[in-house]
Order: C-alpha cells, then structure tokens, then sequence
C-alpha cells in the first residue's frame, strides 16, 4: 500500500502537527521545525519534543519527515550565506534527532553562475561538514530541482555526483519531487516516459537511495524551469502522469502532497485524488 501525506504547520507547537496530519488520514507527514524563512531558530518549549514522540507513537504514524528552510544555499560560492547553510543544516539535524524525526529533506541551491561543477563540490563540501560534526544518524535527502538558471540538483547525474561525492554515504538519500522533475525535462506522463525517466534515476542515483517522493503537479509544462505546484490532476503532469507515478516503482517510498490550498481545492480533495490513483493503473 502506498504512503500518503502533506506538509502539515506546526503553528503553536510542534506536537500540533501530528494532529493536523491525523485529521488528513496521513499516512505519513513532513513538517518545517522552525521558520521556513528565517535563519532564526526558535528553541524548543518545555515537553515539546516529548509531546511530538507521544503523539506521533499515539497516532502509529511511523514514517515522518523533517524540511529544511528554503533560504538554505549549500552550493553558494559566496562564503557567508554558505556558512550558515552549513551551520544551518547541523541545527536541523539537531533538531530531528530532538524529535525522533529519520529523515531530513533539503533543497540544494545554487552555483550563482560559478558552474555546476563548483556547485556540486560545494554541496559534497557542506555535507561532510554538516554530518562530520552530527552523530545523530539523521539521513538527509537532497530534493531534486526544476530546473532553474544555475539550480544545482536538478539533473539526476548531478544527484549522482553528490552522492558519489560524500565522505559518509549511507547519510544521504534523495526526495524526487515530481513537479520539479517534469519541469527539468524529465517525461511522467507515459508509460514509456516514465518508465525512461525511473531507469536514468536508477542508474544514476540508485532507485535504494530514494527516500521520500513529494507528489505534485506542475503548473509549468515539460522543461519549463518552473517551480509551481499544482492540485493533482489540474495541472500540466495530470491524473494519467500522476497515476503512473504512484503506481511505479517510485511507489516503494511515502508520497508527501505539497499542493496548494485554495477556493478549488483543499489537503482532503488531494487526499481522495491520491488515494483513487493507487491501482487505477
């Protein structure tokens, strides 16, 4: 049975996020555990990370995720904002392992026009460091990128260079998101593009590497660059795209929906969209 779930607020408490995700019917669920845009870190209330366990061993949800802060720039040349990236990421790991959370999702960032080559020797760079310094077992899973004018990650042999690259292997996974991939040109909505597109994977990356997919459509259409998340099946992957995905070997992973909320659709009519995709294939 395939895994699904949101990223879920954790407004007022941490622990509140479990509730969230059980109203959902998650199966499993991701959260921020600090400000999303800020390097500021909120320390932890009294009982917060124990209210967090208990809930979550309450509601049987065993497959949790933590997210990094978008303004992370692990492949940044410029020395600073590097810097507290890397520090950044250790207080994340910190702050997983405080919670009983395995798994870490972070997007990579990028070169600023350096080259790719730099940008994924960087990134190699902020991994050792941030994971040389953490004994917390945490896996942090690189998210794949769209596309974007000097993103690094968003092609999975860039992926592969990382992963090759890192002194302690068995601490870095991947997250595919499936907007991003479609937007950097890889195919999801026939079987035989599909099926293309999760034989480069493998062999570039290592489909066992795969840790989490975050199941989204794209508003922007094949190699558009753009990073837009759509309602599933209102976008430009669509309900046939997407139901091949779920019903792939990238299946073999939780699905966390990071879709909009707005007058057409909410978490719970994602929900009962990705329920119905699962066998319709």
């Amino acid at each position: 049975m395939v895994k699904f779930g949101f990223h879920v607020s954790i407004s007022d408490s941490i622990d509140m996020a479990v509730d969230r995700a059980r109203e959902l019917g998650c199966d499993a669920f991701q959260i921020f555990t600090r400000n999303p845009r800020s390097w500021a870190t909120r320390e932890f209330g009294e009982g917060e990370p124990e209210a967090f366990r208990a809930k979550r061993a309450e509601a049987g949800i065993d497959s949790v995720y933590g997210h990094m802060p978008y303004i992370l720039n692990l492949a940044s040349p410029e020395r600073g904002v590097y810097d507290r990236s890397v520090a950044s990421l250790g207080t994340g790991l910190a702050r997983c392992e405080a919670l009983g959370i395995p798994m870490l999702v972070t997007h990579v960032g990028s070169h600023l026009g350096k080259g790719s080559e730099l940008g994924v020797g960087r990134v190699v760079d902020a991994l050792d460091a941030a994971l040389g310094a953490d004994d917390s077992g945490v896996v942090v899973l690189l998210e794949t990128g769209p596309g974007s004018r000097n993103g690094v990650g968003s092609t999975f042999e860039e992926v592969g260079l990382i992963l090759e690259g890192v002194a302690v292997g068995d601490r870095v996974g991947v997250c595919l998101d499936t907007c991003h991939v479609f937007a950097a040109g890889y195919e999801l909505r026939t079987a035989e593009g599909l099926g293309a597109t999760v034989d480069a994977f493998d062999g570039a990356v290592g489909l066992g590497r795969l840790g989490l997919v975050h199941l989204n459509d794209s508003v922007g259409g094949l190699g558009s660059g753009r990073d837009h998340h759509e309602h599933l099946g209102l976008g430009e992957i669509g309900l046939g795209g997407l139901g091949l995905v779920v019903n792939s070997r990238l299946g073999c992973v939780p699905m966390i929906m990071e879709t909009p909320v707005d007058e057409r659709r909410g978490n719970p009519g994602n929900m009962v969209v990705a329920r119905g995709l699962a066998g319709s294939v």
